[in-house]
């Protein structure tokens, strides 16, 4: 219980500094950089606490049902505090492919992300080395190593993150059609599933950045076999989603994607 508390203590502090970054970032122009700061803070705030998580996860080992509650309260907070942040260079891209966004831009976007993942790494390992917990000593005393986090073949955990970003680009896609008070509740339940459902394959990162903090500095596996699990795998869940909602059932009844819902055309009429 005392690991549960000091790593809660750990992911608030790691909020609330974020939240202060982020505030102080909102007053600086958007002509000089606010989207890019906007974008490293809330990558930082996301890779740190899945450090710290993931850390719990394997070190103080708590029931499931814990373990999936604080998946689920922290991307409550995540979806809340990120404001127009995406936090996954997927997302970047896909802005760029939809002609909303420059490449520059985007590869701006992207630098400022993995600038980010880079930096929470050896934050985490700076809270960590505080001895917090016995757990943090624990991890302290490996040297602050990772093993394995793949728990099935290459082709199983790439799977995983295919299908978890599908299901995540998908409920992103059609949350407008939630009502707006409980869209963070549909993300964080997905969320929370996929994590469920796959968090033994592969972690159920679905997030390139994300897994270059958490998931590459660990053993058991070289780089080239995790960017194939963690960034092909949610780069192809992400376009086949698109392409399937997009083109694919659009085209199979006769209605074109780019022309809106009617009915919710007609809803944003009658407000």
């Amino acid at each position: 219980m005392a690991d549960l508390w000091a790593s809660v203590a750990v992911l608030c502090a790691a909020v609330l500094l974020c939240e202060a970054l982020r505030r102080a970032a909102a007053r600086v122009p958007a002509g000089a950089g606010r989207p890019y700061l906007l974008e490293a803070v809330s990558t930082f705030q996301l890779c740190c606490c899945t450090h710290e998580l993931k850390l719990l996860g394997e070190m103080a080992q708590p029931e499931p049902a814990l373990g999936l509650t604080l998946t689920y309260m922290m991307t409550v907070v995540h979806v809340l505090t990120f404001r127009e942040a995406t936090c996954n260079p997927a997302a970047a891209l896909e802005k760029v492919c939809r002609g909303t966004s420059t490449l520059k831009a985007a590869a701006r976007v992207v630098a400022c992300q993995f600038g980010a993942a880079f930096a929470a790494r050896y934050f985490a390992r700076s809270v960590w080395s505080l001895g917090l917990s016995d757990s943090h000593v624990r991890h302290q005393k490996f040297g602050f190593r990772c093993f394995d986090p793949l728990g099935g073949t290459l082709l199983e955990a790439a799977g995983a993150e295919l299908a978890c970003a599908f299901a995540f680009q998908a409920v992103v896609m059609h949350a407008h059609k939630v009502d707006e008070k409980l869209r963070v509740h549909v993300i964080a339940g997905v969320v929370t599933a996929a994590v469920y459902a796959a968090g033994n394959l592969s972690g159920a990162v679905f997030n390139p950045v994300l897994a270059f903090s958490v998931q590459f500095p660990c053993s058991g596996h070289s780089y080239l076999e995790y960017c194939f699990v963690y960034w092909l795998g949610p780069a192809l869940g992400m376009a086949s989603c698109i392409l399937l909602f997009e083109k694919i059932l659009p085209f199979l009844s006769g209605r074109n994607a780019a022309e809106p819902d009617r009915a919710e055309v007609r809803k944003q009429k009658m407000q």
